[in-house]
């Protein structure tokens, strides 16, 4: 079979996102029958079925899930891979680090410090952001420093550099908040903040912060993130949660000379710490 082409995976997509051809169609800037053309060859080039279509509505077969699945994935590094691309390309190349504000756990300097006296080293540049590895995935970024659950580091490649327990952030005149320590169990009943589906949705950590200590929620984070912590706060370590890691993150496979150098200084910098 050959290979897919980008204009045919961009044009399915548009279909399995709107669930309708004329809608898809005019999104993509496209005359309908264009648009049908495509996809029914790509279900012949393939030889299976991605759409049940009737008069009043279209619908994702099982094979056509797994391909919008598969396809989002695929068009989203082909992006980035364009980005990373243009960066390495420019006058004058530089890595961009994505994390949270706070979210380095203190380590950052030291392994920028020893990033420098690599032979790969470029200038480095932190931008900050909710959602690093998502930053990471759309080309945004060249590496991250990032607290995600296994779930969320397919198609990365990682360097663990911290775990710790995670702590429940409590203002400091709540009952609990003199507590050796507590479990997910003592927190029922509490307006315990929620990760977003849509990590693009998070709140920044700043107006969290503020919204525990006003007494509106309470928040179950890695430690690092809550450091430093407001004079209002307090932290105590939960024991029934597994520990939370603080990982470098950079694309799986990746043949970038300067991350695979940022990587090697991460792990000298922890294990000389």
């Amino acid at each position: 079979m050959d290979r897919l082409e980008t204009r045919e995976l961009a044009y399915f997509l548009a279909v399995a996102e709107e669930l309708h051809f004329g809608r898809a169609a005019i999104r993509l800037g496209i005359a309908q029958p264009a648009l049908s053309k495509t996809v029914r060859q790509l279900e012949r080039r393939l030889g299976v079925t991605l759409f049940e279509r009737t008069s009043r509505a279209v619908a994702l077969t099982e094979a056509g899930r797994v391909l919008a699945r598969e396809a989002g994935v695929a068009l989203a590094a082909m992006s980035a891979a364009a980005l990373r691309t243009q960066r390495a390309g420019t006058r004058d190349p530089r890595l961009l680090l994505a994390m949270k504000p706070g979210g380095d756990a203190g380590l950052l300097p030291a392994i920028l410090a020893a990033y420098d006296r690599e032979p790969q080293a470029l200038p480095v540049e932190v931008v900050f952001g909710a959602a690093p590895s998502r930053m990471l995935r759309e080309g945004q970024a060249d590496a991250a420093l990032l607290h995600a659950p296994p779930d969320e580091l397919a198609g990365l490649d990682t360097e663990t550099l911290l775990t710790e327990a995670p702590v429940a952030v409590l203002p400091v005149s709540h009952p609990l908040a003199h507590r050796a320590s507590l479990r997910m169990a003592d927190l029922a009943g509490e307006n315990l903040h929620r990760k977003p589906a849509d990590p693009g949705a998070m709140k920044p950590l700043s107006e969290l912060m503020h919204l525990i200590a006003l007494g509106r929620t309470v928040a179950v984070l890695p430690r690092v993130l809550t450091r430093p912590l407001r004079d209002d706060l307090i932290t105590v370590p939960m024991t029934d949660l597994p520990p939370v890691a603080l990982l470098l993150a950079w694309p799986a496979h990746s043949t970038s000379r300067p991350v695979a150098a940022l990587a090697r200084a991460a792990a000298a910098a922890i294990s000389g710490s």
